[in-house]
């Protein structure tokens, strides 16, 4: 065992035991860190417009202060991008994190000098939680990939801007740098297949102990690994043993990405976005991600059935019952005040508040009313993948609204390693499983208002393809599971392979 890894055990150990101890006093915590954030908050122009200072307790910030979306918000950002100062917190941000919304087009979210140990100190607390529970400090020592954004930075209005991965890019600890890979130059790249070949260049010969991204863009850089070797991921880079990964559900990639790697490797999930660090897994034992109640974020939540009311349920930590599904609102320490994020989630244990991750709000499909969201569809796909023994590689799902004759369904676009034989049982087994997690789109089928789903197989590297010709490939973007709409299932035509045609209920 080389010296990092020998000191990174007491290291791993003392958060460790500083991190459960704060499972015990999430709900004070949260108590506090709203009062802190209440106290600065008051002092700027955002505080002073929806008087903060006369606030007393959470019924009077809750009147005070409306849940809003990014929308909601641009008005005060463009304020700090025209360069002034206590806007949404005090002074200037030290950056902005540069992300693309799918209704807000480029966003600017703010990150202050308080708020960036969240985005530091949580991926770094995932890791030692993991040393410490399994015993593998091993990995601390060898060579550690994060597929990430550029880390070259512009600036608006004065402040730094870029990615957050290419941000936090900047702030990996001295110690780490040696062990980091891809270089600076290449991280820089912005072209994502160039890119992804020279990281490949710079890996293949490398000791990779820890590989970390989102996981569709990790499975392109091991078919290249594989490709360029003809030997699996976990043969070329025999003391890999740590794979982090977040951003999507892990699921649905899970198969084929060990069966590139040719053997199990241990997994650590993270809730990070660039609003705030969410959540992490703090343990290999227990269900969902650790809530992080003690990071610069006060936490609310909204049934999710509520979320587009115009006064929704507005829930603190204290008031969250296990199995309900909750729209998740930020209040940081960056300045963002009761922000609906987009994410959904569901506690499965309030001792301590781990939860799993279970959507956008965006994202459903209910254009009969059905309201299925993405939860249901993963878990039904992945349950018949699992009986018909394939492997899926990518998928989502839109409605078809019929305008003439026919009736309507929702269509699937499923990208498989090698495809079911038997695709119409496939898909009958799909609507099936969907039927028995959600009672409306079960309804709507055996009223005969909807056929069967139709399922379409997409070319190889079809969704890979699409991203490109959206300009949306590699970095943080990924296909959003479900649409309201046709705007993505339209595009995907040109991408698809094959088609089942939807069946009689």
């Amino acid at each position: 065992m080389n010296l990092k890894s020998l000191l990174a055990r007491p290291f791993a150990g003392y958060i460790y035991k500083q991190i459960q101890r704060s499972r015990d006093t999430a709900v004070a915590d949260q108590e506090r860190i709203w009062k802190e954030l209440l106290a600065i908050g008051k002092t700027t122009e955002f505080g002073k417009e929806h008087h903060l200072g006369d606030v007393k307790g959470l019924a009077d910030y809750r009147q005070a202060v409306p849940i809003r979306d990014y929308e909601g918000f641009r008005p005060f950002i463009e304020r700090v991008k025209e360069g002034r100062h206590n806007v949404l917190w005090k002074g200037k941000p030290i950056y902005f994190a540069k992300t693309s919304g799918t209704t807000s087009g480029v966003k600017y979210i703010p990150i202050t000098r308080e708020s960036i140990p969240n985005h530091i100190n949580t991926a770094r607390n995932a890791l030692l939680c993991y040393m410490a529970e399994s015993g593998n400090y091993a990995f601390a020592g060898g060579k550690m990939i994060f597929l990430s954004g550029s880390p070259e930075l512009d600036r608006v209005g004065g402040v730094p801007t870029g990615r957050l991965s290419g941000i936090v890019n900047h702030h990996v600890p001295r110690y780490l740098r040696t062990n980091q890979l891809p270089s600076y130059e290449t991280n820089c790249i912005e072209d994502w297949e160039t890119k992804l070949d020279r990281i490949v260049e710079e890996t293949i010969q490398q000791n990779m102990t820890l590989i970390s991204g989102i996981p569709p863009w990790m499975q392109m850089y091991f078919d290249r690994l594989t490709e360029r070797s003809g030997k699996p991921v976990g043969e070329l880079f025999p003391q890999f043993s740590v794979l982090v990964h977040g951003g999507v559900n892990f699921e649905p990639y899970k198969a084929k990405l060990f069966h590139s790697i040719g053997r199990t490797v241990a997994t650590i999930e993270t809730f990070p976005a660039s609003e705030g660090f969410m959540a992490f897994q703090d343990s290999q034992e227990a269900e969902g991600l650790l809530l992080n109640t003690d990071s610069g974020i006060f936490f609310e939540f909204v049934p999710a059935n509520e979320i587009f009311n115009e006064n929704p349920t507005r829930l603190s930590l204290a008031e969250v019952q296990t199995g309900v599904n909750y729209a998740i609102i930020l209040n940081t320490n960056a300045g963002l005040w009761s922000y609906n994020i987009g994410d959904t989630v569901k506690f499965v244990s309030l001792n301590p508040y781990r939860l799993v991750v279970t959507g956008r709000t965006k994202h459903f499909i209910s254009a009969f009313g059905e309201h299925v969201i993405g939860e249901e569809v993963e878990s039904a796909l992945l349950q018949v993948a699992e009986q018909f023994g394939v492997r899926i590689i990518e998928f989502t799902v839109a409605p078809y609204i019929a305008t003439g004759e026919g009736q309507s369904y929702h269509e699937w676009f499923v990208e498989f390693e090698e495809a079911p034989a038997d695709l119409d049982a496939f898909a009958r087994a799909v609507d099936d499983a969907l039927r028995q997690k959600n009672v409306y789109y079960d309804d709507l089928i055996a009223g005969n208002i909807l056929q069967r789903l139709q399922l379409n197989i997409m070319k190889p590297h079809g969704f890979i393809d699409f991203m490109k010709s959206m300009g949306k490939l590699g970095g943080q973007n990924k296909v959003p599971r479900l649409s309201n709409d046709r705007k993505i299932a339209d595009a995907l035509q040109p991408f698809v392979a094959a088609q089942q045609r939807p069946q009689t209920a």
